[in-house]
């Protein structure tokens, strides 16, 4: 028995290879499912799942098919697809070779989309009157997202590198899963509870429109209007669009996007304060010329000139006052002088010591002064 298992015993390769014989007489067959997690590489191969309820199957599309393709691949769309199953015997993963796709319709999930969609477009939550204007200079910057998520770390790498000086907080949250919407919409409403940022960055990084949901849902798309603090979305690759990038105050095409969006570099906050004080400069030099030119100009009117003119006549007319009040004074002085003169002339000829002088003299009777010739008889001595 023991000798029988051991010559059923098979290498991997051997596996795959018989795995894949099988697969190849399988002929072309039709295939109808919802597309998940599309990619268009540069080589110009798509890449793409195709799922229903149940399960999913991986797809490829080569260049030389995919180049004849009119319909444009959407994740959530509907199609049927015609091709070979086959196996990638490297990968040991079978994968249908899609040769032809037709549109089948919306998938359960684009139409759960658009539904929302509508609704909170009719509401308002989409208008731009609604939107916070995002913080020129932020110095408090919240992130949403998962802690070992690789869009944390991109952001991070981003700011520190930027601007090395912003505060960066993050409040974890799941971002995919069952529990996803309710530990966003929490981040959210604490970081608003605190204030202690101020702007929040709400990231992830690429995936299928499974994987994107929770930024799908009604729970995170209010929560996301209802903050008082702006909230710039950075969710999968630009080609994903979410009702959280609709809602949200500013939509970034990827993590690393959102943060270079969000804060300047020190580098170009540099080069704006040297353009400002070149500016100032610039400004302080032209009123000085302006003013400059505003004096020379006065200098050169008639009515800085005819005031001029009118300070010298005042000062002329100054002068001849001065000289009219100057010789009125010395007149009235002379005149006050000679009258001085004659009163003392008159003061000094009735002086008695000048009037004894002229051969005058005083006569006594009795020891009193003779002041009339009533006063003396003939022969008094």
């Amino acid at each position: 028995m023991s000798n029988q298992r051991e010559e059923q015993i098979f290498t991997v390769s051997e596996i795959n290879k018989l795995v894949k014989d099988i697969l190849d007489n399988i002929p072309p067959i039709w295939v109808i499912g919802e597309i998940s997690n599309c990619k268009l590489h540069i080589s110009g191969h798509i890449y793409f799942s195709l799922k229903d309820e149940n399960s999913q199957i991986s797809c490829i599309m080569f260049k030389s098919y995919a180049k004849n393709l009119k319909l444009k691949l959407e994740n959530g769309v509907k199609i049927k697809v015609f091709g070979d199953i086959g196996v990638y015997e490297k990968g040991g993963v079978y994968q249908i070779y899609v040769k032809e796709i037709r549109e089948e319709g919306k998938g359960e999930l684009q139409i759960a989309f658009e539904k929302l969609k509508n609704k909170l477009f009719e509401e308002g939550l989409f208008d731009k009157e609604h939107k916070i204007k995002i913080p020129e200079y932020p110095l408090n910057i919240g992130i949403i997202t998962a802690k070992q998520a690789a869009a944390f770390k991109d952001v991070v790498n981003v700011l520190t590198r930027r601007a090395p000086f912003v505060k960066i907080i993050l409040n974890p949250a799941q971002v995919q899963g069952d529990r996803a919407k309710q530990e966003i919409k929490a981040a959210i409403e604490e970081f608003n509870e605190y204030n202690n940022v101020d702007v929040i960055l709400l990231v992830r990084g690429g995936g299928s429109i499974e994987d994107l949901w929770a930024f799908n849902e009604e729970i995170v798309a209010r929560s996301i209007y209802d903050s008082h603090i702006p909230i710039i979305t950075g969710i999968g690759h630009e080609v994903d669009f979410t009702i959280a990038d609709f809602v949200s105050d500013l939509r970034a095409p990827t993590p690393s996007s959102a943060a270079e969006i969000v804060i300047k570099s020190k580098f170009d906050i540099e080069s704006i304060i040297n353009n400002l004080r070149q500016r100032i400069l610039k400004d302080i030099i032209r009123n000085l010329n302006r003013r400059e030119d505003l004096i020379v100009n006065y200098k050169k009117s008639y009515g800085l000139n005819r005031f001029v003119d009118i300070i010298r006549q005042k000062r002329v007319d100054i002068d001849r006052i001065h000289l009219v009040l100057t010789g009125t004074l010395l007149q009235e002085i002379n005149d006050k002088l000679k009258s001085l003169t004659f009163l003392k002339k008159r003061v000094e000829n009735t002086n008695y010591r000048n009037i004894l002088k002229r051969g005058y003299i005083i006569s006594r009777k009795d020891g009193e002064i003779v002041k009339s010739k009533n006063d003396i008889n003939l022969y008094d001595r």
